[in-house]
């Protein structure tokens, strides 16, 4: 065999393979514009599977965020609650203390409740620094959900319901309830629906009355 019919030989067995790899898309019938299509379909769902990576790693963030700022908020809850019980021990204290004998500065009595009051303002004043404040519920509506009623408390004059005594000071840490304040809530007067209707019919000018015009 010659040269030239070894050539002619060669370039006729690697032009067939060359015209079946290019010619494979057409005879699949995939065009360039089939390729386009796909490659686009395929960036818009890396697009979309990227913006959801990003935004869950966005929400695990601000709930990480979150997470640490309650973490150093309420770290303190137990121990706020044991505080707030020497808090009330010392109230006690005061509170037995004759009003006689403070009067008489009885053994320097008077110098030693001033010295225990001072005691548990700087203790509810450290607190209060922590983010533990006092609930004042005299005079509010009940709501469970800050207060605890102890007993009621007969008295026509007040809306049932109505706080009325404070029996134990309750607080809250941040927003959370640290202890519910212990009350005794109003039993015998008017529906507080009732008060509210009322107050609301008293502030709303009624219809206008011709006849009274005339007479007026």
């Amino acid at each position: 065999m010659t040269n030239e019919a070894k050539d002619n030989h060669m370039t006729g067995s690697a032009n067939p393979e060359e015209q079946d790899v290019n010619a494979a898309p057409g005879a699949e019938g995939v065009t360039e514009e089939d390729v386009l299509v796909r490659l686009a379909k395929e960036n818009e769902e890396l697009k979309d599977r990227a913006l959801r990576i990003a935004a869950e790693m966005e929400n695990l963030r601000k709930r990480t965020a979150r997470d640490v700022t309650e973490a150093r908020a309420y770290s303190i809850a137990a121990f706020a609650r044991d505080m707030l019980q020497v808090s009330d021990n010392l109230n006690r204290a005061l509170e037995a203390v004759p009003a006689e004998a403070l009067a008489a500065d009885a053994s320097g009595l008077k110098a030693l409740v001033e010295g225990v009051e001072m005691t548990e303002r700087a203790m509810l004043s450290a607190l209060e620094r922590h983010g533990v404040k006092p609930i004042d519920p005299q005079g509010e509506r009940f709501d469970p959900h800050f207060h605890q009623a102890m007993y009621e408390v007969p008295d026509p004059t007040k809306p049932d319901g109505t706080v009325v005594q404070v029996a134990q000071r309750g607080y809250v840490i941040g927003e959370r309830v640290l202890r519910p304040a212990m009350v005794g809530i109003a039993k015998g007067g008017p529906k507080a629906a009732a008060v509210r209707n009322g107050e609301n019919a008293a502030a709303e000018p009624g219809p206008p009355n011709p006849q009274a015009e005339r007479d007026a």
